[in-house]
């Protein structure tokens, strides 16, 4: 079949962890034979910040590392939507494109647009600024894909749109996967942004005050960090490594004994059983991982098995050192968190889900698409 995608970025995953789960689908679908064309904005937010911060050597590095996987930049004020579309089988739009084109794209299929049309949405604006996701004529589109249940209700609820699935995010395998023989560098290490004010509290409770506490080898890396918290992490005695291009995550997460998933409030509180794209990776990478409290509503993995959970800033740090000390329990973590993420938690498993689910919408025949490869 053929794919267009407008997604914000297909290039740069800086402060964009949608471009992660994007390029895993990008390449699976490559691999079983489809075509696909990924529009992005020219001037869009995150590629002119990883500019910014990287230079064309960034770019040049994307290529390098995701060979084969290219995207299209556009003005939104200029693009020929009709010439984008044409011989397109299936339509995906991810919900930060420009509202204009997601509303002139569910305007094309509602006039006769012979391709699938699916939304993608993978943010919480749909609970919490739901008057600005109002403003979006979804009616055209066939469907919604969501990328946890509580957003999928919510959506139903609402009757935005003719069908809604859930969608979650994924580990994007060919890419995240364990590297043995890894020089050791340091004890913990978390990849993450601030998060606007959303985790302050947490990042201390569960981050910088156990790293502190136990005196470990830290290190962070992420951006959009303000001096208070370019301050707080030198107090911890937490190197801070800036933006790390998600390609090199992988020998990162080998060169660390542990890493933690510090969810943002509003994920906590608004959207219970949708992790971060990081859960998928760190697992998938076989790193044992520590959680601040988050309800895995939909039994996505299995607590406790797969990684510990943290019940406040204390529990986290007695777990941090008893990961750190007792190698068997490292261990396990480790095995069983890969174990699930192989089992259940690919980006192919996810296109299987997107096969099935645009069969069941009418698109193209797929029975005769190449099947999910076994994961080693």
């Amino acid at each position: 079949m053929r794919f267009v995608l407008f997604y914000h970025s297909l290039v740069s995953d800086w402060n964009h962890g949608n471009a992660h789960f994007l390029r895993g689908i990008v390449r699976d679908l490559l691999r079983r034979g489809h075509t696909v064309r990924v529009f992005e904005p020219a001037n869009g937010w995150s590629r002119a910040n990883m500019l910014a911060d990287g230079g064309p050597a960034a770019l040049a590095a994307f290529h390098a590392a995701f060979p084969g996987l290219t995207s299209q930049t556009y003005d939104p004020a200029a693009l020929d939507l009709d010439a984008a579309l044409d011989g397109a089988d299936v339509v995906l739009v991810h919900e930060w494109t420009d509202p204009a084109l997601i509303v002139a794209a569910g305007r094309r299929r509602a006039q006769g647009g012979r391709f699938r049309l699916l939304f993608h949405d993978t943010h919480h604006r749909v609970v919490s600024r739901p008057e600005e996701m109002a403003a979006l004529d979804l009616s055209g589109y066939d469907g919604i894909l969501a990328f946890g249940e509580v957003l999928s209700a919510r959506y139903r609820a609402l009757g935005w749109s003719r069908s809604v699935w859930t969608w979650h995010e994924a580990a994007d395998t060919a890419l995240f996967h364990p590297l043995p023989g890894e020089p050791a560098e340091g004890d913990l290490v978390w990849i993450g942004n601030w998060g606007d004010g959303e985790r302050t509290a947490e990042l201390h409770e569960y981050l910088l005050d156990p790293v502190r506490s136990l005196r470990l080898t830290a290190r962070v890396h992420g951006v959009r960090y303000p001096d208070a918290a370019l301050a707080a992490l030198e107090r911890a005695g937490i190197a801070y490594g800036g933006w790390l291009p998600n390609h090199e995550a992988p020998r990162v997460f080998a060169r660390h004994a542990v890493t933690v998933h510090v969810p943002r409030r509003p994920y906590v509180e608004a959207l219970p059983g949708i992790p971060t794209i990081r859960v998928f990776e760190a697992l998938a990478c076989g790193i044992p991982l520590v959680c601040a409290p988050w309800d895995d509503a939909e039994g996505l993995f299995r607590p406790g098995t797969d990684y510990l959970v943290a019940r406040d800033g204390r529990a986290m740090t007695e777990l941090l050192r008893a990961v750190l000390l007792d190698k068997g329990l490292a261990a396990s973590l480790a095995a069983h968190g890969l174990e699930t993420i192989r089992a259940r938690h690919t980006c192919a498993h996810r296109v299987d889900e997107l096969m099935a689910l645009l069969a069941a919408a009418g698109a193209p025949d797929t029975a005769h698409a190449p099947e999910r490869e076994d994961i080693a």
